[in-house]
């Protein structure tokens, strides 16, 4: 091995590592908030990029369909919940506007001509079909059991990652896709010349934490999604609302998803599976950070990002293996490292 395949390998690290990064932070405030594992997290990941692909072949995308069952469903669960007083009235006109918004989103995707838009436009349709989903999850299957130990919530992540991932193949087949990239140019560095496309990912990525510490710590509603990460029943107590902490989670989360997809779709060949792989890799950054702490959860997943590129020049038949198998000593060392474990009381 030289320096120009260490720069090589580094670069495909850092790159992959940008993306595992975002997904830890996503999966770490979804744990913090509502003591959910996002298992689907990687789902939103394989639906985004394979969603672009068929813009970008200019074929109707039929997960808006599955938006709009997801908002009749939670139509449907909100009427049940007041008529029998169990949560508080949701206006009219929002049930509407849940009930219209994919009606609208439909008619754009059968009516525009969609190969043909900006990569922006294109983009945004993606992220307007998706991000939705993910209050809509919380809503249809972890709200009403909110209360309910981390363990069932673990099984019912599991449920909602097979249904989606059968959904996934209905809608887009078994066969895998790729986007255009979003430019051509490369820019040499010493003996290798960086993609650009590289370059989109890691900047994108920096540019979201960034903007996601600045929304947690400048912001009344990020400080509130803190609040509630810190002491659920305190956060509460405030009048913050548990619900709205869920549904703005998972907003996040669906939001970093699709867009992790999209950048990683000119890249590599996604298939319909493949998000669980990739969610499950920024699980292991996100490990490494020990599921408290947003830092080094980030400086986690960007070394998984490096360890897999390495690995795939060293033994590419187990790269796999050594990126999970960083999670055994990582767990170790704090089972030996804590000395006991309280339970919250709520």
């Amino acid at each position: 091995m030289n320096a120009q395949i260490v720069l090589i390998l580094s670069q495909d690290g850092i790159t992959n590592g940008a993306i595992y990064a975002l997904l830890a932070l996503s999966i770490l405030l979804v744990f913090t908030v509502t003591r959910v594992l996002f298992i689907p997290q990687g789902e939103f990941v394989a639906f985004g990029a394979l969603s672009m692909a068929a813009i970008q072949a200019g074929q109707p995308v039929l997960l808006v369909w599955l938006l709009f069952a997801f908002a009749v469903a939670e139509v449907l669960a909100d009427l049940m919940a007041r008529r029998h007083g169990t949560a508080r009235k949701r206006p009219a006109w929002r049930m509407g506007v849940a009930l219209i918004y994919p009606l609208i989103l439909a008619a754009l995707f059968y009516r525009l001509p969609l190969a043909d838009l900006p990569m922006v436009v294109q983009a945004l349709l993606t992220l307007a079909l998706l991000v939705p989903m993910g209050p809509q999850l919380y809503r249809l299957f972890y709200q009403p059991v909110a209360g309910a130990s981390v363990l069932v919530l673990l099984i019912i992540s599991i449920a909602v990652h097979l249904a989606l991932v059968g959904l996934g193949l209905l809608a887009f087949g078994p066969q895998g896709a790729r986007t255009a990239p979003f430019s051509d140019a490369s820019f040499p560095l010493g003996p290798i010349q960086i993609n650009s496309q590289a370059i989109w990912v890691v900047l994108v990525s920096v540019l979201l934490i960034v903007a996601l510490y600045v929304f947690f710590e400048r912001s009344l509603y990020g400080k509130a999604l803190r609040a509630a990460a810190f002491n659920r029943l305190g956060a509460r107590l405030m009048g913050i609302s548990p619900v709205f902490a869920g549904k703005a989670t998972f907003f996040l989360a669906a939001f970093i998803g699709t867009l992790s997809g999209i950048l990683i779709a000119p890249i590599t060949t996604l298939y319909f599976d493949s998000g669980f792989m990739v969610s499950l890799k920024g699980f292991v950054g996100a490990i490494i950070g020990g599921l408290v702490s947003y830092p080094l959860a980030a400086a986690g997943a960007i070394l998984v990002g490096l360890i897999e590129a390495f690995s795939s020049f060293w033994a590419s038949a187990y790269k796999e293996i050594i990126v999970f198998t960083l999670i055994i000593p990582v767990l170790l060392w704090r089972s030996l490292k804590s000395h006991h474990v309280e339970e919250e009381d709520e």
